[in-house]
């Protein structure tokens, strides 16, 4: 067990110099010694360290990552085919945490996904990456062809009888293939729509064959807890959260940026500390915590630590930690419109309150923000906003859509109400 206080495990290889862009520098740095350590331990003694580290999957939900790898059948018995997937479509707005580990620390999530490969006792592995990241794409091509010429990937990895084969798939598809069911119906070479659950992918994914989903973030959580610890990881955090996190801001603030911090880091902390704050002359109004499709919260959320359950009390998610600042001088009726307009344009279509919903809601929206809106259009968005609700729909698309919209009615209607009466939108 190492004896020193690692406290940024995530981002630990990325500096200046990068030294982890080749398998040279990972080796060096100490990277692959948790595969190594991984492949002397029974599979399911892995599963059960990191369901009791308490790591959470980074993608927005939170699902607790090692009981998520406890549901697929595993020993004497279960089916011999089991699938693992990374997932790289990184599209939420306001998101681009997964794009730093995938360009700067490649060789991290190679070595988490062959751990959890082995722990789920799969032989078989895909990176569905995004199709516009193409410099994450080549480095990852790049560091999976070094770890297989170095043994650590292919037939009888390290000489013993475990196998494994990670192959990089390319996205064509949209926002909805960031929902796990429709990444699997891409990957399979389907339309990219979501399946109905149950079966859950853990039972019956790839193929219909049992499959583990999980994200980059996630992934690459996992080597340095099987070197350090479970005790250790829970140590990182703050809060009732385990671990650290990569947490960014975008938004009118002097840094935005992303930064590797302890779950349970107040929101203000983020914003004012590592972000600089809001520009000169601008006030916060409000934010999101977690992308594009999380409530708005307000400035009495500022020492809100970012942990899931806590955010989620205040009536929003945290979902990937990604903050978007609102300010004062920002129209919130031209940035929910924004937002609409991208989640309009990238639903799958499968779904009538996604699919017609979201194009009335973004029709509604220019017309406010054109000065045309009456004063009815706030009661039919808020309607909307509730149809495309949770448990409307065949997946989270439509709901998350709606986060932004019904949350704005509540915080921001004077400034709708102003667009209405003044015939204008006030910020131009």
């Amino acid at each position: 067990m190492p004896t020193f206080q690692l406290t940024k495990p995530l981002t630990k290889n990325i500096g200046p110099q990068n030294i982890a862009a080749d398998i040279d520098c990972y080796l060096g740095n100490g990277g692959y010694r948790g595969w190594r350590k991984a492949l002397g331990m029974p599979p399911d003694n892995i599963v059960k360290l990191v369901q009791d580290s308490g790591l959470r999957g980074r993608g927005g939900a939170g699902f607790n990552t090692g009981l998520k790898w406890s549901f697929v059948p595993r020993g004497e018995g279960s089916p011999a085919v089991k699938y693992l997937v990374c997932n790289a479509d990184e599209m939420e707005p306001g998101t681009f945490k997964d794009r730093l580990l995938m360009e700067r620390d490649p060789h991290l999530l190679i070595e988490g996904m062959a751990i959890a490969a082995y722990a789920i006792e799969a032989r078989t592995a895909y990176i569905f990456i995004r199709g516009e990241y193409h410099l994450a794409a080549e480095r990852l091509e790049r560091a999976i062809a070094e770890a297989r010429d170095q043994g650590l990937l292919g037939a009888n990895i390290q000489g013993g009888d475990y196998s494994l084969e990670i192959y990089l798939h390319r996205s064509a598809g949209n926002y909805i293939c960031g929902e796990e069911t429709a990444l699997l119906n891409a990957l399979e070479g389907r339309r990219a729509i979501p399946r109905a659950k149950p079966p859950f992918p853990q039972v019956s994914g790839l193929w219909g064959k049992p499959t583990v989903v999980n994200n980059v973030e996630t992934f690459c959580n996992i080597p340095h807890l099987i070197e350090m610890g479970a005790d250790w990881y829970k140590g990182l955090g703050r809060g009732e959260d385990a671990g650290s996190k990569l947490f960014g801001v975008s938004g009118r603030v002097k840094n935005p940026g992303t930064w590797e911090l302890p779950m349970g880091t107040p929101v203000r902390e983020i914003i004012e500390q590592h972000a600089g704050g809001l520009q000169d002359g601008l006030k916060l109004k409000g934010f999101l915590p977690g992308g594009g499709s999380t409530d708005f919260l307000g400035p009495e959320h500022l020492d809100l630590p970012m942990d899931y359950d806590v955010i989620g009390k205040a009536g929003s998610r945290m979902g990937t930690g990604t903050i978007i600042v609102l300010d004062d001088r920002t129209c919130p009726v031209g940035l929910v419109l924004n937002l609409s307009q991208f989640f309009a344009r990238e639903s799958c279509g499968w779904c009538t309150p996604c699919r017609d919903g979201l194009p009335w809601v973004v029709e509604i929206l220019q017309r406010i923000e054109k000065g045309h809106g009456l004063p009815e259009d706030l009661e039919l968005l808020r309607e909307q906003a509730a149809r495309m609700g949770p448990g409307n729909t065949f997946c989270a698309l439509a709901p998350g859509a709606a986060e932004p919209i019904q949350s704005a009615l509540k915080l921001f209607e004077q400034d709708f109400i102003d667009h209405i009466t003044k015939g204008c939108c006030p910020f131009l």
